[in-house]
C-alpha cells in the first residue's frame, strides 16, 4: 500500500509539474526577426505589437532586424530559429512574390513557416520628387513617355511590393522605367529625397509625414478606395489607370516545428494585441487596415496571394534570379 501511495503521489506531482511547465510559457524573453530595416513600415508595425505583447503576456519582446536580400535574409533567419516558441517573425508580401523571383531559395514556404495570424494591409502611395514637373498619375506616364529610361524608382528589394507595384505601372502604361533596390525603405525615401531616384511607390506609413511637409509629392493610392489619411490623393486607378490596384500587406509566422498549443497561444495574443485600442489606433493613423485572424486563415491567405502574384509575375515576363 505504501509504495502504490507513493507512486500515485509522485505521478500527481508530475502530472502538476507538467501542468505548470505548460503554464510558465513565456519565461524569457521573445524575439521576434523582422526581414527589413529599421524606420520602415513592417520595423514600425511590429514595435507597436512588440510592446504591447510585452505587457500581455509579462515577457520582453526584442524586436531583430535582418535587412537585405529581398527578405531573403531574415526569412533565412526565421527557417532556421530553434522552434520553441522563442522565436517568431513578421512576413510580408515577399514571401509570395519570392519563390518566382528567385530560381532557389534558402527556405521553403511550405515546410518552414507556420503562420500565426495576418497582421494588416495598406496601400502604397505613388510618390515623386517634388523638381519633378508633374502632378498627377498621367502627367507622369507622359513625362515617362517623353524621357524613356531615364526615370528611376526606387524600392526595398526585388520582388517587394514597391518594385511589383512600378513594375505594373509600367506594363499597363508602355512606359520604361530604371529599378533601384535598396535594403531598406529608408534609403529609397532619402534618394528621392535629394534627387537620385525620382520616383517611389512605398507604403503609406513612412511616405505620410514627406508627403504632409512637402518634401515629396504624392500622386495616388494604389488601393481601390481612397485612404483616409490622404483623402485628397486620387487611387491610380481613377487617376487615369483602369484595373490598377496593389494591397501590401503583413503578418505573423512561426518557424517550422513549433508545438501546436504554443502556436495557439502566440496567434491568440498576437490578435489581442492587434485589436487594442492603442495598436489599433497607430495601425489607423498610418493608413492601414487590422487584419488578424486564425492561424488557418493567415495560411490560406498567403497561399491565395502566392498563387495571384505568381500569375502577375510570369504575365509581366520577370524572370527569377
Amino acid at each position: 500500500m505504501g509504495k502504490l501511495m507513493f507512486l500515485v503521489t509522485t505521478g500527481v506531482a508530475c502530472f502538476a509539474c507538467g501542468n505548470a511547465c505548460a503554464q510558465a510559457y513565456p519565461s524569457k524573453p521573445i524575439r521576434i526577426i523582422v526581414a527589413s530595416a529599421p524606420g520602415g513600415s513592417p520595423d514600425i508595425s511590429v514595435r507597436s505589437l512588440a510592446t504591447q505583447l510585452a505587457l500581455q503576456m509579462g515577457q520582453p519582446f526584442v524586436v531583430e532586424n535582418r535587412p537585405g536580400a529581398s527578405g531573403i535574409i531574415g526569412y533565412e533567419a526565421l527557417a532556421r530559429a530553434t522552434p520553441d516558441g522563442y522565436t517568431f517573425g513578421y512576413i510580408t508580401f515577399l514571401v509570395a512574390t519570392n519563390p518566382f523571383m528567385f530560381s532557389k531559395l534558402p527556405y521553403d514556404l511550405a515546410r518552414d513557416f507556420q503562420p500565426l495570424a495576418m497582421s494588416g494591409a495598406t496601400p502604397n502611395v505613388l510618390t515623386v520628387n517634388p523638381a519633378l514637373p508633374v502632378r498627377s498619375v498621367k502627367e507622369l506616364i507622359e513625362h515617362a513617355k517623353s524621357n524613356p529610361g531615364k526615370l528611376s524608382y526606387g524600392s526595398g528589394g526585388v520582388g517587394a511590393s514597391p518594385h511589383l507595384t512600378m513594375e505594373m505601372f509600367a506594363a499597363m502604361t508602355g512606359t520604361s522605367l530604371v529599378h533601384v533596390a535598396y535594403k531598406g525603405t529608408q534609403q529609397a525615401i532619402t534618394d528621392l529625397i535629394s534627387g537620385q531616384i525620382q520616383i517611389l511607390c512605398d507604403n503609406i506609413s513612412p511616405l505620410l509625414p514627406m508627403i504632409k511637409s512637402g518634401r515629396l509629392r504624392g500622386l495616388g493610392v494604389t488601393t481601390q478606395k481612397r485612404s483616409p489619411v490622404l483623402p485628397e490623393l486620387p487611387t491610380i486607378e481613377e487617376a487615369g489607370l483602369p484595373g490598377y490596384e496593389i494591397t501590401s500587406w503583413g503578418g505573423y509566422a512561426a518557424p517550422g516545428g513549433v508545438a501546436r498549443d504554443i502556436r495557439s497561444r502566440l496567434s491568440s495574443e498576437i490578435n489581442k494585441a492587434l485589436f487594442s485600442p492603442v495598436v489599433s489606433k497607430a495601425f489607423t493613423d498610418r493608413g492601414a487596415v487590422t487584419i488578424g485572424g486564425t492561424p488557418e486563415f493567415a495560411a490560406d491567405f498567403i497561399r491565395r496571394e502566392t498563387e495571384k502574384w505568381g500569375k502577375v509575375i510570369r504575365m509581366a515576363g520577370i524572370k527569377p534570379q
